[in-house]
């Protein structure tokens, strides 16, 4: 008998959850995204570096790799390269991505 009463409110507790999930409005992310939309996304004043990143990496894989000294020897702020590093390891998780709404703001 509590078994049953325990089966219950899991299956209905189990239903709002999809419920909830499949109602919720999915965030608008950036389709195609390169180094000045990463960064614009990660904000914080991160942006101010995207044009000596983007002569000197060129290429938004090879920030994915990049490494701190790298970043150091182009000059980025201790702080900057910081979030860099840390949201480039997020995106390549899968963890994170630039959203739109933040490049238009």
């Amino acid at each position: 008998m509590i078994t049953m009463a325990w089966r219950k409110q899991l299956i209905s507790s189990n239903q709002t959850l999809v419920r909830f999930f499949s109602k919720s409005p999915h965030p608008q992310y950036v389709q195609k995204v390169g180094i000045p939309e990463f960064l614009n996304g990660i904000g914080k004043g991160v942006e101010t570096h995207v044009a000596k990143i983007e002569t000197e990496i060129g290429d938004f894989h090879r920030l994915l790799v990049t490494r701190t000294l790298k970043l150091k020897k182009l000059g980025v702020p201790v702080k900057h390269r910081k979030l860099i590093l840390k949201y480039t390891h997020k995106y390549s998780l899968g963890l994170w991505r630039p959203r739109a709404d933040t490049l238009k703001a």
